[in-house]
């Protein structure tokens, strides 16, 4: 069932080449009940997406590759669905699959790398959509115990790229399936970014759709994000960091043009990507390293680069953005 010593390579977005001392891909619920069985102390890997490994795993790895979409409920008398995907489903085939059947919620998350069993840990967002604001509920195997255990919204503990899986809960749970609630027919769509506005004028598009929404959210990542597959990246390596409305104003008076979202309580979300640009780290190169020319936020492999070459880059960037502008910038990808 397990292979040893394997290369994670082609198994990570970032394209870090480091060995795995048994590696297994499990592809049902029975499956990974039996190796959890054998073994306590494992490493779980999804799509890869989220995660810059920067050494060995001497643990055994699991590859969660369990595939299926289902309708568990869709009443007529209601605007609303649920449906059932197992973790192992790709998530920018879920958001496609959804669209297809005219399932409205995950269009603004078009074209998010990762599987759909790591979403909940990120409580992945982007373009003023959050996994939380479409989450249902999901069922996870308990390692210590292997039994499957049920968590609604309120225990997933949802805050900006966090969840309780991500604190508590990490290293004692794996995700199997997670159950979303779409709407079916008078969709709300959240088309206020300025990106997704501009993308409209361009297409002449005065009355949007899911599928609408979805196609504008696909060009503008295409247009700033490189895709993995050509060079090795996670997307956006850092948290859009908030600082308080009365430090803001005092950064306004040398930034006059600082980017920002307003948040309640007095709270303002300034772009990390900004901060980093201004910086003077936008397509510069270190080594194998370096960070994308087209998005800040973004850092990438050129050549063979490892796990320590880029974060060696993302602690020299954090320092800097410090030092500019006394704003801590944390990392939003998991470190292994």
């Amino acid at each position: 069932m397990f292979q040893k010593n394997i290369s994670l390579k082609k198994y990570n977005t970032f394209g870090i080449d480091v060995n795995a001392k048994s590696f297994v891909s499990v592809t049902s619920l029975a499956q990974l009940k039996r190796v959890i069985t054998t073994f306590k102390d494992v490493f779980i890997l999804s799509g890869g997406s989220n995660i810059l490994l920067t050494k060995n795993l001497s643990k055994p790895v699991i590859q969660i590759n369990t595939k299926g979409i289902e309708i568990i409920e869709n009443k007529s008398d209601n605007n609303t669905v649920l449906i059932k995907v197992q973790a192992g489903e790709n998530w920018h085939d879920l958001v496609l699959w959804c669209i297809e059947n005219d399932f409205g919620g995950l269009e603004n998350l078009s074209l998010i790398p990762g599987n759909v069993g790591t979403s909940p840990i990120q409580n992945i967002g982007a373009y003023g959509i959050e996994l939380k604001d479409i989450f249902y509920e999901l069922e996870a195997l308990e390692i210590a115990t292997n039994e499957i255990k049920t968590f609604n919204k309120k225990a997933c503990n949802f805050e900006y790229r966090n969840s309780f899986f991500k604190n508590q809960g990490k290293g004692k749970y794996i995700i199997i399936n997670v159950t979303l609630k779409l709407t079916k027919n008078n969709h709300k769509l959240n088309i206020e970014y300025g990106a997704i506005k501009t993308e409209f004028e361009t297409n002449k598009i005065d009355k949007p759709t899911i599928k609408d929404v979805s196609n504008a959210v696909i060009a503008i990542r295409k247009s700033k994000l490189p895709d993995p597959k050509k060079i090795g990246n996670s997307g956006s390596f850092f948290k859009n960091p908030v600082i308080n409305k009365a430090y803001f104003e005092s950064l306004k008076i040398s930034y006059p043009k600082i980017p920002h979202y307003m948040l309640p309580d007095d709270l303002v979300k300034i772009p990390a990507g900004w901060l980093i640009e201004q910086s003077g780290f936008k397509g510069k190169r270190f080594g194998n390293a370096g960070v994308h020319k087209n998005q800040a936020l973004v850092l990438v492999n050129y050549d063979n680069a490892t796990g320590l070459e880029i974060l060696d880059l993302a602690r020299k960037i954090q320092k800097t953005v410090l030092e500019k502008f006394n704003i801590p910038v944390e990392i939003e990808v998991n470190i292994i």
